[in-house]
């Protein structure tokens, strides 16, 4: 009878929700938390799965604040996550021409089902009737591009989705981390074409043997900071991801700006924007538009992080953090020579894992994200010295100084700077104007019309205003205890 009556009160708690009742969210947790001690009866949102279970814990424990949104994109990922356990995308099978000029050596599956071909378009064309047959595959499950402002939670719900998805064939990356690694393949698989044979004009397209080669290594991608700049990525996407699509490969991006937006007033855009719509056609959309930045919310600070250089002493702090920070290395203070794609990357003054840095040796030096994550990947901890208060001039400088950002958050690189002014002041907007109005000049100097000029990336600020907005809550989070432990890698 006891055990009836714990049953039914079970039941009875369990259909209540925090809207439905009076009772705090905390006594609710502590009353879930007691009755599920005495019963096998599990939450309802155990029905959905570890990841909302885990969301829910996550809110109850004050770790997380409850964001209707948010839980709707994480009921969405967890069915993701249920089909992804079991889904393979091995082998590729795809229509190949018999005999074709040249393989990569490194894409061979083991069990021989898959072969990338370099074919010139000539030869695939005259093989076309030799194509093999190959039986048809289940469509892959669709992806999840999810995009929303600065610190509403993008980054969260997809690390959290990855943690839980149990394929082994998965891979999360920064975006910019991921261009660069296909760029280095396109380059070593251009390296390894056979010579052009004299009086015959041979092309070759190295960009969907690529994809087959990444494909063969993952069946999940998970982009973090989905975002295109470069001219250079934009003529490329389109076909890189077609290629990933065709090889069974999923994909859940998160960005700050929805998919029509991306490569926005772009050099070139109107061969990128095909690229929207293959994304389109393969991933849903999900937008995160609470107009909250959790980044901002209170946390425990760990410890004086930001330095104004104005305030007394405040060198002399930075230089006896870094003493300390130093102290506890098994390394001497020294410059150090990173070598990054062939090419040195000199820092005067490091120990150990700390790297003790100039903004002009970061940001006033033609570096790249290729150069950022290498001493993201080298350093745990950088203190960024002369940080200036960013105006009219430097918006080379703030583009950098915002990459540089973008590369040690996602690796999560802890940050001390030494700077001229506040964070919340850091950029002049003075600077996006100032620029404009010295583009407008160049404008009128080549007689664009209004329209033209609207195209071109040179002449907007619009994209460098959003990205150092990203920037300030990145490092409003980057001063908390929480990020500050999560970046330690002595354990490791």
């Amino acid at each position: 009878m006891a055990a009836y009556r714990l049953r039914w009160t079970t039941r009875c708690l369990l259909r209540l929700t925090f809207k439905e009742t009076s009772l705090s969210r905390g006594v609710w947790c502590e009353l879930f938390k007691a009755v599920r001690g005495h019963t096998s009866i599990s939450a309802p949102w155990a029905a959905h799965g570890g990841l909302i279970s885990h969301y829910d814990s996550l809110v109850c424990s004050g770790s997380l604040q409850e964001d209707d949104q948010q839980r709707a994109a994480l009921l969405l990922l967890e069915q993701l996550n249920r089909v992804m356990t079991d889904y393979t995308n091995i082998p590729i099978l795809l229509p190949q021409p018999k005999d074709c000029l040249h393989s990569h050596p490194t894409s061979e599956l083991k069990n021989n089902t898959s072969k990338v071909n370099l074919c010139s378009p000539e030869e695939k064309m005259s093989d076309v009737d030799n194509t093999q047959e190959v039986s048809p595959k289940p469509h892959p499950p669709y992806g999840y591009y999810i995009h929303g402002d600065v610190g509403t939670g993008k980054t969260m719900l997809m690390d959290l989705f990855y943690s839980f998805v149990e394929n082994r064939r998965k891979r999360r990356v920064h975006f910019n981390a991921f261009m660069l690694d296909v760029h280095r393949r396109i380059h070593k698989l251009k390296r390894s074409l056979p010579k052009r044979r004299i009086g015959k004009m041979t092309m070759y397209d190295p960009i969907f043997p690529v994809a087959m080669e990444i494909a063969e290594e993952t069946c999940l991608l998970c982009f973090d900071e989905f975002q295109v700049v470069d001219i250079a990525d934009a003529v490329i996407l389109k076909q890189l991801f077609e290629g990933l699509f065709k090889c069974g490969v999923v994909v859940v991006a998160t960005s700050n700006r929805p998919s029509e937006e991306l490569y926005k007033n772009g050099l070139q855009r109107t061969a990128f924007v095909p690229f929207i719509g293959v994304l389109k056609e393969h991933c849903h959309t999900v937008s995160l538009d609470t107009g909250i930045d959790y980044r901002t919310r209170e946390m425990e600070a760990a410890g004086k992080l930001y330095y104004i250089s104005s305030e007394p002493d405040a060198e002399n702090a930075v230089n006896t953090l870094f003493e300390e920070l130093a102290y506890r290395q098994n390394d001497v203070t020294r410059p150090r020579a990173l070598n990054v794609q062939g090419r040195e990357v000199t820092l005067s003054r490091t120990c150990g894992t700390i790297a003790d840095c100039t903004f002009q040796e970061l940001c006033e030096r033609p570096l790249g994200a290729g150069d950022y994550l290498e001493i993201a990947w080298q350093f745990d901890t950088v203190i960024i010295r002369n940080v200036p208060h960013f105006r009219v001039g430097m918006k080379d400088q703030a583009r950098r100084f915002t990459t540089l950002i973008d590369n040690f958050y996602d690796q999560k690189v802890r940050v001390v700077i030494l700077a001229d002014a506040p964070l919340h002041r850091l950029l002049d907007q003075g600077l996006m104007t100032g620029e404009e109005a010295k583009d407008r000049l160049m404008i009128d100097e080549l007689g664009l019309t209004d329209e033209a000029s609207e195209r071109l990336t040179l002449f907007t600020a619009d994209e460098e205003v959003f990205a150092f907005q990203r920037t300030i809550s990145r490092l409003t989070e980057m001063q908390t205890e929480q990020y500050w432990l999560s970046g330690d890698r002595s354990q490791t």
